[in-house]
């Protein structure tokens, strides 16, 4: 498993439950290695209408920062140029004679505001991974932060950033066969946490066939009520709304494990409920735990799954193919993402 200097180097101990090493020792990718070639193809079997869903909500949605007071909300403003802001820039104020009239906008953007992906370097822990018996800043496959950057390539540019950093998420292209979990459909709109047990159930219920590599989504409604609360959301009422996974069940946590998926998408803002109850080990998220620092499973959360949902529902259908690269943006820990699912 660590065969390899590199791999020695990073760490000698893995946490319980983890797979790191598994994929190889300067693996970067964790559970999107599930996505192969072949289960691309096999995805893009479920095209059969040729219709495409947006799964993003507006960038500008949540309004506020009533969700996450850490993030804020995108701004936008145009580009400053040599004689004004590039609004309606009439271009022949520099080429005399031309009749151009240009647009040129700036974008400050907090990466996790809305639709998102979080990379696995969003979510680490203090572990004595190389064993000299210091807990120490660690990630996925016993990458540290400090530690194990690039360096810069001369001749492209590239590097000098985090080894796990969203780029990653990017190159794989993240495209695979998504599968639907309608929670509200079999739960209800109302606030709710559910572990192993509850899931099972709606898998049943809904037949659902979910297998490796698989991209599972949980519809819960909470995107669409937010999205209806435009730029006042209300944090009472959402606190209302929609079912959340509950972190602390361990059977949920292994299951997760055994399911064979590659990565895991809700509608909500955390997928599970924020803090766990009771305190896992003194960890506070312990799927994001589990899945970004143990297993090397990418989250989304704040997808937009309604329509989908919906539409999935009358044809009697479940799967669906998913397109969801992130924004290829070096050592970023997480991107806004606009997912596209075609049915």
């Amino acid at each position: 498993m660590n065969d390899t200097p590199d791999g020695q180097r990073r760490f000698r101990n893995r946490p319980p439950g983890s797979n790191w090493g598994d994929f190889g020792p300067d693996d970067r990718l964790g559970r999107l290695n599930l996505i192969t070639p072949e289960r691309r193809r096999a995805a893009a079997g479920e095209i059969r209408e040729g219709l495409a869903f947006c799964l993003s909500l507006p960038l500008d949605i949540p309004g506020r920062n009533v969700l996450n007071p850490n993030r804020k909300a995108p701004s936008l403003k145009p580009v400053v140029r040599r004689h004004g802001e590039a609004y309606h820039y009439r271009v022949e104020q520099e080429h005399a004679g031309v009749v151009d009239v240009s647009c040129d906008d700036v974008i400050t953007i907090y990466s996790q505001y809305s639709t998102q992906w979080d990379s696995l370097a969003h979510n680490g822990a203090l572990f004595d991974a190389d064993g000299d018996g210091v807990k120490e800043e660690v990630y996925y496959n016993g990458y540290r932060a400090r530690v194990d950057v690039e360096a810069p390539d001369a001749e492209s540019g590239r590097g000098g950033g985090n080894p796990l950093g969203i780029d990653r998420l990017a190159e794989s292209c993240v495209q695979g066969r998504g599968v639907l979990v309608d929670l509200e459909k079999v739960f209800g709109l109302e606030r709710r946490r559910i572990g192993r047990t509850d899931l099972l159930h709606a898998i049943q219920a809904l037949d659902l066939e979910i297998g490796p590599g698989d991209i599972l989504c949980l519809h819960t409604g909470f995107a669409r009520e937010l999205w209806k609360m435009g730029d006042a959301p209300d944090p009472a009422a959402l606190a209302q709304v929609g079912v959340e996974l509950d972190g602390a069940d361990r059977d949920l946590l292994e299951w997760i494990t055994a399911s064979g998926i590659a990565a895991l998408v809700a509608d909500n803002a955390v997928v599970e409920h924020r803090p766990a109850v009771p305190r896992s080990k003194g960890v506070l998220l312990p799927l994001h735990n589990h899945c970004l620092f143990k297993l090397g499973l990418p989250l989304g959360e704040l997808w937009y799954l309604s329509d989908l949902a919906e539409w999935l529902d009358q044809a009697g259908r479940t799967r669906f193919f998913l397109s969801a690269p992130p924004l290829r943006l070096p050592g970023a820990v997480g991107s806004p993402v606009s997912p596209v699912a075609t049915v």
